[in-house]
């Protein structure tokens, strides 16, 4: 008994499209038929000869101490156990059991509609493939933000979501929500990141600036109205009060001229703004000495 012939045999694990070595060991062989299956039970190789015609299978090693089995492209339906078979007087076999990886891709973050200031905003983060499923993260400033997890099995492969809700406000406007995917098939301290930057609108707001404090007559006057929102509102208008403005202003955009400033200019002027989510206005009151 002590001089018996064995077989022993690795389990192996492969990322998806990765080559995958299945490894048997024979103690005391003699030259003894040896067969290897697939988990179909289907013989690859009978002896060193091949006996399926799947040329990603390849015999790399077929030695006295080992055989040694390449398989190039692996896919999920490989997955399973190899049967190493060795016929001797009895027949001895072993099963290698060859387990395929799908690692996540980068994931996919879609806002489910227009971030807007006050109103809740709807953040996906989509992980279409992965095997085994992966683990789903928010944050924001290296700050764990909690999101709602889902997912559903599609044959041998997870399709898995996680859902992300946020109130922003204006000052959130430009900052980084990131979605992280973690998996076994990743190495170590490896990680899939997507990046989504909040683009949050909000109404405008107004400050009318002028070039100086003092004003004495023939003077000229800058006014800049200083506008903030988002979207950025790009038409400003101008006026003064109830009355027109004086024939002599020029009005550019945001800014308004007054040459040569007389006591006739007094008054109260007003820039006025608006965009999709509101107006705002700023009035000076402006005194010529």
């Amino acid at each position: 008994p002590g001089r018996c012939q064995e077989v022993q045999a690795e389990n192996v694990t492969v990322l998806e499209g990765g080559t995958a070595e299945i490894t048997c060991h024979l103690h005391r062989y003699d030259g003894s038929i040896v067969v290897i299956q697939n988990p179909a039970r289907q013989t690859l190789f009978f002896n060193g000869t091949r006996a399926l015609k799947d040329e990603r299978f390849e015999l790399a090693e077929f030695s006295r101490r080992r055989l040694r089995l390449r398989l190039a492209r692996a896919r999920l339906e490989d997955e399973g156990g190899y049967f190493c078979q060795l016929y001797a007087d009895d027949t001895h076999h072993q099963i290698a059991t060859l387990t395929v990886l799908v690692p996540p891709e980068p994931p996919l973050v879609e806002a489910g509609a227009l971030a807007v200031e006050g109103e809740e905003l709807e953040l996906t983060c989509l992980v279409p493939r992965a095997r085994p499923m992966a683990t789903l993260r928010w944050y924001r400033d290296r700050r764990e933000l909690p999101g709602r997890s889902s997912h559903r099995q599609e044959g041998k492969v997870f399709w898995q979501r996680s859902v992300l809700h946020l109130r922003p406000e204006r000052r959130d406007h430009g900052a980084i929500v990131t979605c992280e995917a973690t998996h076994p098939a990743l190495g170590r301290g490896q990680r899939r990141q997507t990046q989504f930057q909040l683009d949050v609108q909000y109404p405008p707001s107004v400050r009318i600036h002028p070039s100086q404090s003092v004003l004495r007559e023939g003077d000229t006057l800058v006014l800049t109205c200083a506008v903030n929102g988002n979207p950025r509102p790009t038409e400003v208008s101008w006026s003064r009060g109830n009355e027109s403005l004086p024939p002599r202003a020029l009005a550019e955009g945001e800014r308004l001229t007054l040459p040569a400033l007389a006591p006739q200019d007094n008054g109260s002027y007003t820039c006025q703004v608006g965009n999709a989510h509101g107006r705002a206005h700023d009035t000076y009151v402006l005194v010529v000495y």
